[in-house]
């Protein structure tokens, strides 16, 4: 792991996109908890202790390792020039091979909603996704009533591939979630 505080991944006109270190879970745990209720309705339910800084400290480490090895590639979204994380993005479950896919997350704090800085973030990241991991198809999935995903994903070229039922349980329950797709163009 490095000892670098914040690793510069990505940079758009107005964002920085960095990998988060360990040593850094109090940002982390800063933005959790500046929109814990903001996010809830689009995420698992959350034991108190995922809101610790032990946990955030694990999470980045566990990250790091899944970095490490190509599985994943987890980033934190800040607007240039500024310490505070307004949003993440991720991609997991990368699998190389005849398959060269992953799944894309993403969150955005709540005051920072509608001012097109997910599309921004996530179209730098897609990019290097594709050009320089060399990732042929991601995807994305929301709840139904993600109206928000659902039109970032269609601004960012996903295309719509069905519903699985009863796909993640968010929030406690066991959720219907729209399945989406993006392939690369270049290969």
């Amino acid at each position: 792991m490095s000892s670098t505080v914040l690793i510069t991944a990505l940079t758009t006109a107005r964002l920085d996109l960095h990998t988060l270190a360990p040593q850094d879970a109090a940002i982390l745990q800063d933005f959790l908890l500046a929109n814990r209720t903001h996010l809830a309705p689009w995420e698992p339910a959350r034991e108190e202790s995922f809101f610790s800084i032990e946990q955030c400290q694990q999470r980045l480490t566990g990250n790091w390792l899944s970095m490490e090895s190509g599985q994943a590639l987890y980033l934190a979204i800040f607007k240039q020039n500024e310490a505070r994380m307004i949003g993440a993005c991720n991609f997991n479950n990368i699998v190389r091979g005849i398959f060269q896919a992953g799944h894309l997350g993403y969150a955005i704090a709540a005051e920072h909603e509608g001012q097109g800085y997910m599309q921004e973030a996530l179209q730098a990241a897609i990019r290097h996704m594709f050009e320089q991991q060399g990732l042929h198809r991601i995807m994305a999935n929301h709840l139904p009533e993600n109206t928000r995903s659902a039109a970032v994903l269609q601004r960012l070229g996903f295309e719509r591939e069905g519903l699985a039922k009863s796909y993640l349980k968010i929030n406690g329950v066991w959720r219907d979630h729209v399945l989406n797709s993006l392939v690369n163009p270049r290969n």
